[in-house]
């Protein structure tokens, strides 16, 4: 099922805040496994995950990322996977030609059209905008216009705001686009934090009252996940587990079981039980896979 705020929130269960299932990045990266298209074996791994206890998955695939609403409410239907839609634009160079032809207030128009009216010509709404990024070393301009965008848009319709940051860099920069425009921080989620295990910048992070994500689990080439359990541990050591999400970013064939990757129920297969070693309880985990993102969307 597909839930907006035709559905209600009530039903979210365990949620992923971050995934894909309709991903099409391989023009630009020349790489066809940047094609999430098996949906066979997409459908094998969202059962698997739905077993393992996970109800809903937020789909961060937005306009110009190989966003397919039919294809996903196919895919939810299937796997009895809860599925929750975005709005937005990604970032630089994965931007439809929209995105540079358009004022701020254009784009807003469009996600708020989204959120309001429905995606595509459906009945489906956004829940959420996101994911919307920037660049390893700089906000590009054309980024930024999309910052601001998702920022008119949140302050009109209130939904949260998901951010990709490329290796965890730059959130204390896009947090300062969002304090500018007056965005609600509460709903707001820094992405992809644990690709950077920095607990300085963590806590900056947090001070000013968003979400963080530790939205790449099973990608052991970034970070091992030991680490990022740690991390995790000690900010709620320091009171911040109210402000935890979790997630895969399962964005590549190859990390589908059938392919040979970690799959979706890695997160509770191997994950969970990492976090349960290094000291959280099964409420610890409660609140982060269900009463955060709860709080963050149907709140």
């Amino acid at each position: 099922m597909i839930l907006d705020n035709n559905t209600g929130f009530k039903d979210i269960g365990y949620t992923l805040i971050h995934e894909h299932l309709t991903i099409d990045l391989s023009r630009l990266k020349e790489d066809d496994d940047a094609k999430l298209d098996d949906v066979d074996s997409l459908i094998e791994d969202l059962k698997e995950l739905k077993k393992s206890g996970i109800d809903t998955i937020v789909d961060v695939t937005n306009i110009g990322m190989g966003r397919d609403i039919e294809r996903i409410k196919y895919i939810s239907d299937i796997s009895n996977m809860n599925v929750i839609l975005s709005t937005g634009f990604y970032k630089e160079p994965f931007l439809p030609e929209i995105v540079y032809k358009s004022s701020v207030k254009e784009l807003a128009d469009i996600f708020i059209d989204e959120i309001i009216n429905g995606i595509d010509g459906t009945n489906y709404k956004a829940s959420v905008i996101g994911e919307i990024g920037t660049s390893k070393e700089e906000i590009k301009e054309v980024e930024r216009k999309i910052f601001e965008a998702a920022a008119i848009a949140h302050n009109e319709t209130g939904v949260p705001i998901i951010t990709h940051t490329t290796l965890g860099l730059l959130g204390l920069e896009q947090i300062k686009i969002f304090k500018n425009m007056k965005v609600n921080l509460e709903k707001v989620v820094i992405g992809h934090v644990d690709l950077n295990i920095d607990m300085d910048y963590y806590l900056t992070l947090l001070d000013n009252g968003c979400y963080l994500a530790f939205d790449t689990i099973g990608k052991t080439n970034y970070q091992p996940d030991e680490l990022r359990a740690i991390s995790i541990k000690k900010l709620i050591d320091k009171g911040f587990i109210n402000k935890i999400l979790l997630s895969l970013d399962i964005s590549r064939k190859s990390y589908l079981k059938n392919y040979g990757g970690f799959g979706h129920s890695y997160i509770v297969e191997k994950f969970i039980p990492l976090l349960k070693n290094n000291g959280l309880t099964e409420e610890d985990i409660k609140t982060i896979l269900y009463r955060n993102p709860l709080d963050l969307i149907g709140g």
